[in-house]
């Protein structure tokens, strides 16, 4: 009992202007990793055209930096551990930097996609490591500050991705996407290197479970490239597709297995006896499929259905994010006074399912207005959700299995982003299909709705000059584009409808959760 008095006492807690600082390096850091998942997407048009790759091909610029990210980030505990904090931190930025120059400077595809999958193996190193960073530069009592500041990261990193890459792909080139990251990273570097400490009572791992390191890879990796090209394969259509199903399922197997039955394990998932650590692995889940699916389809149903400009839709997007990220302190503060966290997930969970109800009755007449009440509900909902999940997602923890259980956490967050991008790319192709049959087959000349209207597009292009002949083809393609343009605001309403019932999910998992009534959620120490 002396000895784990005193080690209490021993922990110090960095103040003032170094604890900022620290605090200022961490969140920047995990931000920049967030922003470069989403930051590509925009410019993959100029990219495939500049590297010579088609349209498939040029999906691995994505898919690669997100798998090498998936499989890092549930490992950084041991890495951390194994090297020291503060080495591996500053090393995984020294190599998200690196890796940053070179994907500027590549000249081919396969080339770019290799340094985009080390530079996701830095991104994923900063991530989990500096949430820890944060929540132990705090006591315990205050690790919903901790995880509110984090959580800023989480919803700006991925909203301002698209923004900024679609601005400097318009302005500049796609080339500094990848630049912008250097003199980041310069500074980054000589700031944690200066200021990031190791952590206290970690214990170098004396064996390193190689085994359990390739079974992860194996199950998270394959599970990973599943979910990103499924839709483009045609799902189990494919036999890549198939096989890396079974390939992930086995090795997923293996590695559980491997992972209970050794006193080495690369991750602990043993941490999972922990229930609340269970629950807020569910809640986790379904706020990436959130916060990563409405980021994917919001820019895809303005930008195609309403004729929005990627810089446009990008620029929209960041007020509803600054809503969040002035809602997470003062969520921080209800949840570091006792007000109970599952009154708070409910409320957040609400806001959003109304936020997507909303938009779940757009039309083809909506305009930017009709956006921003939703948006700003979407912003501060994100925040009631993501502060009182991060915080009981280790809460209970010991101190020393914290960082293990937040990158665990982050995990699942990825992976749910994964999952619901998956989910709705693929309803959005089958809803596509059967809403336009539906459609089609009310439009016939016989109807005197649509034959009136062929008539007066024929008779309009006619006084401009057109033949006939010319005519008749370009009112029947006006009447598919009108078609076309309806189906995919029936089939995206649908998503957001679907989004939102998913979400619903998350209501009976709070009432699981435990809690005791007035009691402050904290962390099991540090």
């Amino acid at each position: 009992m002396n000895s784990i008095a005193l080690t209490k006492e021993a922990i110090t807690y960095p103040k003032g202007a170094e604890k900022w600082i620290l605090i200022v390096t961490a969140i920047s850091c995990a931000i920049l990793e967030l922003l470069d998942t989403t930051v590509v997407n925009v410019s993959l048009r100029e990219i495939s055209g500049s590297v010579g790759a088609t349209t498939t091909e040029i999906a691995w610029v994505v898919t690669s930096y997100a798998i090498s990210n998936v499989i890092i980030i549930p490992l950084t505990s041991m890495f951390s551990d194994l090297f020291g904090r503060r080495n591996y931190f500053t090393g995984s930025v020294i190599v998200f930097t690196f890796a940053s120059l070179m994907c500027a400077l590549s000249t081919s595809l396969w080339t770019l996609v290799f340094w985009r999958f080390i530079q996701g193996l830095g991104g994923g190193g900063l991530l989990s490591t500096a949430q820890s960073i944060i929540v132990e530069a705090f006591p315990p009592e205050k690790i919903s500050t901790a995880n509110a500041i984090f959580g800023m990261g989480l919803i700006l990193g991925p909203t301002f991705g698209p923004t900024i890459g679609g601005y400097i792909t318009d302005n500049f080139s796609w080339h500094w996407i990848f630049f912008v990251n250097i003199p980041i990273g310069i500074v980054a570097t000589i700031l944690s290197y200066n200021f990031v400490k190791d952590r206290p009572g970690a214990v170098k791992p004396k064996k390193i479970d190689w085994w359990g390191i390739i079974f992860l890879i194996g199950a998270v990796g394959s599970l990973q490239y599943v979910l990103e090209e499924g839709t483009s394969e045609d799902w189990f259509e494919s036999h890549e597709i198939t096989f890396f199903t079974i390939v992930s399922i086995a090795c997923l197997v293996a590695f559980i297995y491997r992972e209970l039955t050794i006193d080495y394990p690369a991750v602990n998932i043993r941490l999972y006896k922990n229930y609340n650590m269970v629950m807020g692995s569910i809640m986790n889940f379904m706020l990436g499929l959130m916060l990563f699916g409405t980021v994917f389809i919001f820019p895809l149903f303005v930008q195609i259905s309403l004729g929005w400009t990627a810089t446009q839709t990008g620029l929209f997007m960041i007020p509803g994010a600054l809503c969040s990220a002035f809602a997470m302190p003062i969520v921080g503060k209800m949840l570091g006074s006792g007000v109970n966290p599952k009154s708070i997930i409910i409320s957040g969970v609400s806001m959003t399912f109304i936020f997507l109800m909303m938009l779940a009755f757009s039309s083809p007449d909506s305009a930017e207005s009709d956006f921003y009440l939703p948006f700003v509900l979407r912003g501060i909902g994100m925040a009631f959700m993501m502060s009182p999940i991060l915080t009981l997602a280790v809460s209970g923890i010991d101190g020393k299995d914290v960082p293990q259980a937040i990158g665990l956490s982050n995990m699942i967050r990825q992976l749910g982003g994964s999952f619901g991008i998956a989910l709705i790319n693929l309803f959005l192709t089958n809803s596509n299909g059967v809403v336009r049959g539906d459609m089609v087959a009310h439009i016939n000349q016989y109807r005197d709705v649509v034959s009136d209207r062929i008539q007066l597009l024929i008779q309009n292009f006619q006084s401009k000059g057109y033949s006939l002949i010319e005519a008749q083809q370009m009112a029947n393609q006006t009447l598919d584009n009108l078609l076309t343009r309806q189906q995919m605001i029936v089939s995206y309403d649908q998503g957001f409808f679907i989004v939102g019932c998913l979400i619903l999910i998350c209501i009976p998992v709070v009432f699981l959760i435990r809690h005791k009534k007035g009691a402050k959620v904290v962390s099991g120490g540090h």
